[in-house]
């Protein structure tokens, strides 16, 4: 396994090639999309270039030039209006006239922290000019008092207003600052502790707690804030432990960007704190994670590489609701060595309705390729377009348990009816209401209620079936698993699954299924709508699972 420096490096030369390869569009910058995209991908660039141990295919001079124009624009697009609501702010999205475009308050949360670390570990190589439209531009962000937000969600935005206080209260010597930042640390954490974090599975959210208070701790130098980002950081590091599966993220998602489901492919954080899989060919939203290095604790980083003997991870996540009050989900995952199952038994409406509910994950190992690393299906709901399997609706009612998982989908009569779903490439055997497969070297059996129709995709097979009351019973089977049935090839294990297909209700409120581990599973659902799964004949029972 390459070393923690090295893999950093290499972090920073594909991210530093990937701008390199980029053509400048007429504005002087690569995105106009997302302005953070120009700043990350310029400070890969010129570190790349001023790093003599990271191979480049480009020229190292021209390459810094080019880094600093970019950066120079970014910085240009600052508002420094006296007197403005926004100023010291950036626009997000640049749109076809980046000057013209209006400040948000989203980029400056994590990205002025951001170009202060840069500020601080490479300022004095860049040109005179530069550095001092940095100088300006790091004071516009201190004097914009962006981050004097009280705490009230205990969620990604304040804990980077609270690397914030921290960071500029440090840097300009503003005392009364830094204590504030001290003080909204140690409730944060104090937080986390008590309640755990209501932000389940939420990748880019969860990422800028990550970097925001790993910038903090690299560039600060006082003991007691150092004790405690040490606690926050390693409170994160165990949280991302807990649902780690070489290089994927199992279990249920808040939010589920295009970058997460169905392919895992925000990676670059996981591969320089963990490194047991490889780099894709290019990498998405790796933002800084290049150049911030926390160590995470020792026994997170075993949990979370060492899958040999399985886990069941039941969570409780306490959500609130904006207005002191809030509700009670439950998060259920099993993982082991060769796949992961699992999802939230309660419906959530969460941001930009990108819960993503329930799927098996696969890791990111060599026999997956380019494939999607997870299986799943739902309702398409608000957001849903076509391509994007994300956006789901409220109709769905799960069962999840060990390798296997139980959907029933009780559609209202007047909406379409029909469910999506995704799988990954491998060796499928289609039957007219059942699926058997090997991908990625996990055997999966599927079941639905009703026919389906099945369409191969450059990385994928995407599934749609229609009818009322849909239902679907999917189960994984790791390569050990399925010999021990005396399945091993796809043959044998799709004529071991025939004989156990579930029995599905004749008016769809129901299904019943005997797992590969004898355990009983069955989930109903009433007249009203209202759910009721057992296991074994028992109810589940919450009270096992803690923050």
């Amino acid at each position: 396994m390459l070393t923690v420096e090295k893999r950093s490096r290499q972090i920073v030369g594909k991210m530093a090639a990937q701008a390199a390869a980029r053509e400048l569009l007429p504005s002087g910058l690569w995105f106009h999309d997302d302005i953070r995209n120009n700043f990350y991908y310029a400070s890969y660039l010129h570190a790349a270039a001023s790093d003599p141990e990271i191979r480049v295919r480009f020229d190292r001079d021209e390459a810094k030039t080019a880094a600093a124009a970019v950066l120079g624009r970014v910085l240009e697009l600052q508002d420094r209006r006296e007197g403005s609501g926004t100023y010291g702010h950036w626009p997000l999205g640049l749109g076809e006239d980046p000057r013209a475009a209006e400040p948000h308050p989203l980029p400056v949360e994590l990205m002025g922290s951001l170009m202060l670390y840069f500020f601080e570990r490479c300022g004095e190589s860049l040109p005179q000019e530069l550095q001092a439209a940095f100088e300006a531009a790091l004071k516009a962000v201190y004097d914009s008092r962006f981050y004097d937000r009280p705490l009230k969600e205990y969620g990604h935005h304040e804990a980077k207003y609270t690397a914030a206080k921290l960071l500029f209260g440090a840097f300009y010597g503003d005392g009364e600052l830094l204590e504030d930042g001290r003080r909204s640390l140690k409730a944060l954490l104090e937080r986390l502790n008590a309640r755990g974090m209501h932000e389940y599975g939420s990748q880019p959210w969860f990422w800028h707690w990550v970097q925001a208070f790993t910038c903090a701790r690299l560039l600060l130098d006082d003991a007691e804030v150092t004790e405690d980002l040490n606690a926050i950081l390693d409170f994160l590091w165990r949280e991302r432990s807990l649902h780690y599966l070489g290089g994927a993220w199992a279990g249920p998602h808040a939010r589920a960007l295009a970058s997460d489901s169905p392919k895992d492919r925000n990676v670059a954080f996981d591969y320089l704190q963990f490194g047991d899989f490889r780099l894709p060919k290019e990498l998405v939203r790796a933002e800084y994670a290049g150049f911030l290095y926390y160590e995470a604790p020792e026994e997170a980083r075993i949990a979370a590489m060492d899958r040999f003997v399985p886990a069941e991870v039941k969570k409780t996540i306490l959500k609130p609701d904006g207005n002191g009050g809030g509700r009670t989900l439950h998060s259920y995952a099993y993982l082991t060595d060769s796949y992961a199952a699992g999802g939230m038994w309660e419906r959530s409406e969460e941001f930009d309705n990108e819960q993503h509910r329930w799927d098996v994950t696969l890791p990111l190992t060599p026999e997956l390729g380019d494939s999607v690393s997870q299986a799943y299906f739902f309702h398409p709901g608000q957001g849903y377009a076509a391509g994007d399997p994300r956006h789901e609706s409220r109709y769905a009612e799960i069962l999840p348990d060990r390798g296997v998982v139980l959907a029933l989908y009780p559609v209202p009569e007047n909406e379409d009816s029909s469910i999506v779903g995704v799988l990954p490439k491998g060796e499928w055997i289609r039957e007219e209401r059942a699926l058997f497969g090997l991908a990625g070297g996990v055997y999966l059996a599927v079941y639905l209620r009703h026919p389906y129709e099945a369409e191969e995709a450059e990385d994928r097979l995407n599934v749609r079936s229609a009818g009322e009351l849909g239902g679907v019973v999917i189960e994984a089977a790791g390569p050990e698993e399925a010999e021990s049935l005396d399945a091993d090839d796809l043959e044998s294990f799709a004529e071991l699954m025939r004989g156990r297909a579930p029995v599905f209700a004749a008016d769809g409120r129901g299904v019943g299924y005997r797992s590969l581990q004898s355990r009983r599973l069955e989930l109903t659902l009433s007249e009203e709508g209202a759910a009721e799964a057992k296991i074994d004949g028992q109810a589940p029972d919450f009270k096992e699972y803690g923050l």
